[in-house]
């Protein structure tokens, strides 16, 4: 049954995990075997300081700085990971924005930002990793998704766009490349508790408890609880599961929520 799990002689390649979210899948990738390459877009800086952290976990880790919105840089990293490193057995398309501002007021600029980012560089990066998996016969996707996946929500629509977006290409992936037993699949983190999030994390505060009291579980999200679904849509595990998307959000998705004072 372990070996079902493990994912030891793989190469995984995070975007966005620099930080937050990514930073724990990816963590959880390395804990369960693989090898990481990570990348970020901000500095060499923090993404130096970010392998420190991975490295003092015990976890092989190696860095690249390009943007994935860029299609000859992602195509230029690709090949050097290939050359330099291994083939990339796991690609976990992790890196998003997103800009909190209402449709009306949001400028176009703003738009293409949030909609390049958070679903045409799946596309970019994908069709940069892919092939190689499908000449190997073998290969984990995972689209990193979001509940405004299927929910929308005041002053997001880009994000939600993009979101939306990014479950249909998921599925369509999956549609393509599964007979070459690639493996497509997507997470939909629910609420977590991250730096971001931590201002608003206090009692009394409207949206704090407007999250603890919409989610069945009664909390916000570690980041922590994301590790064993990455682990397990990049393992043998799920080698028949492809197309589908995996909500991690305590079960508030699947409530209408209660009232206050509800017990």
């Amino acid at each position: 049954m372990n070996s079902l799990f493990s994912l030891e002689g793989k190469l995984a390649l995070v975007t966005g995990a620099t930080h937050g979210l990514g930073m724990a899948m990816a963590m959880g990738l390395g804990k369960a075997g693989a090898r990481l390459v990570i990348n970020g877009a901000s500095s060499q800086e923090k993404l130096d300081a970010a392998l420190v952290q991975y490295r003092a976990a015990g976890i092989v880790a190696d860095g690249f700085l390009f943007d994935v919105t860029d299609e000859q840089q992602v195509a230029d990293a690709i090949e050097k990971i290939n050359q330099t490193i291994a083939p990339i057995d796991i690609l976990v398309n992790n890196a998003g924005i997103i800009k909190r501002t209402p449709l009306l007021d949001m400028a176009l600029v703003d738009w293409n930002q949030v909609i390049n980012t958070d679903l045409t560089s799946v596309f970019i990066v994908s069709k940069a990793v892919v092939p190689g998996m499908i000449q190997r016969g073998a290969g984990k996707v995972i689209n990193i998704c979001s509940m405004m996946s299927e929910l929308g929500r005041n002053s997001v629509g880009a994000y939600a766009a993009a979101k939306g977006g990014l479950k249909m290409l998921t599925r369509n992936m999956a549609t393509e490349w599964a007979k070459h037993n690639v493996q497509v699949n997507g997470i939909g983190p629910g609420y977590f508790a991250t730096s971001q999030t931590a201002p608003i994390r206090v009692d009394g505060n409207p949206f704090n408890d407007f999250i603890v009291s919409r989610t069945p579980a009664g909390r916000w999200g570690d980041p922590e609880d994301l590790q064993g679904a990455a682990v397990f849509l990049s393992s043998n595990a799920s080698d028949f599961i492809s197309g589908q998307i995996l909500y991690v959000d305590g079960g508030i998705l699947a409530t209408i929520g209660r009232p206050a004072n509800e017990v």
